[in-house]
């Protein structure tokens, strides 16, 4: 636990059909989905020892604009993380940047809650014909 004794337990996604969801986030991740005793909640992991889980709440409405939090996901190859998100019904928003720790590919998961891929800093493979992207100008601040 941190000085203020609070510590980071979960980052929970709203969404309208959670068990949908947590099945894209569950093959995504190679982690579990399980309930947890909650009418229509979903949870994954941790998937680190003393980590953070994903909890998944039903809400009756549908996400409207973007999300003000969202999760980076390590990847070796952006390529096939993004031939997987888009196998398992998520999509690719065309948003690129690229940092020093970096190249960032913004995608969506099957109800539009954007989360990034941040693979190795060079751009490897922006020329495959599968992925049509733009470059986003480098910013730190989102």
């Amino acid at each position: 636990m941190g000085a203020s004794g609070a510590a980071w337990a979960a980052v929970t996604v709203d969404c309208v059909q959670p068990e949908r969801v947590s099945a894209f986030w569950s093959r995504l991740l190679d982690a579990p989905a399980r309930t947890i005793g909650l009418p229509g909640w979903f949870r994954i992991g941790p998937t680190a020892p003393g980590g953070p889980a994903i909890t998944f709440q039903p809400v009756p409405e549908e996400k409207v604009g973007k999300s003000r939090i969202h999760l980076d996901l390590w990847v070796d190859e952006l390529d096939a993380a993004v031939a997987l998100v888009r196998e398992l019904g998520g999509s690719f928003t065309n948003e690129i940047h690229s940092y020093d720790e970096g190249t960032v590919y913004v995608m969506s998961d099957v109800e539009g809650n954007e989360f990034c891929l941040v693979g190795p800093p060079q751009l490897r493979s922006m020329r495959s014909s599968t992925v049509r992207a733009r470059r986003v100008p480098h910013t730190l601040a989102r």
